[in-house]
């Protein structure tokens, strides 16, 4: 334990401390109040010093504001590193986030709550309600996400094994715990999930995979291999496309309804340009990759949306409908 002297080395910490954790705009402590805190901690202080100490800590940095309150002088942390809204949504992201375990969620909350008042710490559990979205199970991901980026960082390979669900929803290795080596380009976020684009070099292709579902990942002291024009060409697509992957790439003209015009814009940006057909519908270019995932996406919007070109998708399409009209019958 230290002694009374070391402690009192230690009172300009102690007090930025106080002052961090009690004060805020709406709670100010007087310096009797501040020395009364001090005490807690073993910590002597006289009045007299106590304005020298809070000027001491505002010549470092952090924002003291000093108050008339009567006879006495108030004080209280101003601004902060991050603003009361700015740690709501923070929060809130942390909450939702589908790739957090519920156990993670909470923890980084906690750490969160550090970086305000204790008061408005509290409003930073908020309960967030998230439709049909549920949490990941894998708890490693934190350490899998940071052993890919040291990966990508230091050009080096990486092994893993993967994992699925059978129908029984038990989650089980891959191939029996085969063993994964790949080489790492990008991790992506997509649908509140981390995603790496890689070489797989038992595919010999560019693939992706999901992060959570990744196990016994291991950074390797090989080099990565090194991409074809055409090869990085398609790790860039498969980055910058949002869901539409495991299909050919095409430039398409689609059709929908003015009510839609929001749903495009999300899904494909500002940079799209809706051409009115002047009967309550629009027309604009897009790149996708022609997939499960791509027709998925469009067929939800019924009678609403439709490829006009080209004629190939356009006739996927067709197929695609004809052959789910008749699984039907």
């Amino acid at each position: 334990m230290p002694d009374g002297r070391s402690k009192q080395k230690q009172k300009l910490l102690y007090l930025q401390k106080i002052l961090l954790e009690y004060t805020d705009e709406q709670h100010r402590l007087t310096g009797p109040e501040l020395i009364e805190k001090l005490a807690l901690y073993g910590i002597s202080a006289e009045r007299k010093t106590i304005y020298d100490d809070v000027q001491s800590l505002a010549e470092t940095g952090l924002d003291i504001v000093t108050e008339r309150q009567g006879h006495s002088n108030v004080y209280y942390v101003g601004s902060r590193l991050f603003q009361n809204e700015e740690l709501f949504v923070l929060a809130d992201a942390v909450a939702s986030s589908k790739f957090l375990t519920q156990k993670k969620s909470n923890e980084l909350i906690k750490k969160l709550q550090q970086l305000t008042s204790r008061y408005n710490a509290q409003h930073l559990r908020r309960t967030v309600y998230v439709g049909n979205r549920a949490k990941t199970y894998n708890e490693k991901i934190y350490y899998t996400t940071d052993k890919i980026h040291e990966a990508i960082f230091n050009n080096l390979q990486i092994s893993f094994k993967y994992t699925e669900y059978d129908l029984r929803k038990n989650r089980r290795l891959r191939h029996g715990g085969e063993i994964y080596t790949v080489s790492p380009y990008y991790l992506i976020w997509e649908n509140d999930c981390y995603y790496l684009v890689c070489y797989c070099n038992k595919h010999e292709k560019i693939s992706r995979y999901r992060a959570d579902r990744m196990e016994d990942v291991s950074v390797l002291q090989r080099k990565r291999r090194e991409l074809t024009l055409d090869e990085e060409g398609l790790a860039k697509s498969l980055r910058a496309m949002y869901n539409m992957y495991g299909g050919p790439e095409a430039s398409v003209v689609l059709e929908m309804s003015d009510s839609l015009i929001n749903v495009a814009i999300d899904r494909f940006g500002e940079g799209i340009h809706p051409d009115p057909t002047g009967d309550g519908k629009f027309t604009f270019r897009a790149d996708v990759q022609i997939s499960p995932t791509f027709w998925g996406w469009l067929f939800q919007f019924g009678t609403d949306a439709r490829v006009v070109s080209p004629g190939w998708v356009a006739d996927e399409g067709r197929r695609l409908l004809k052959s789910m009209y008749e699984s039907y019958l």
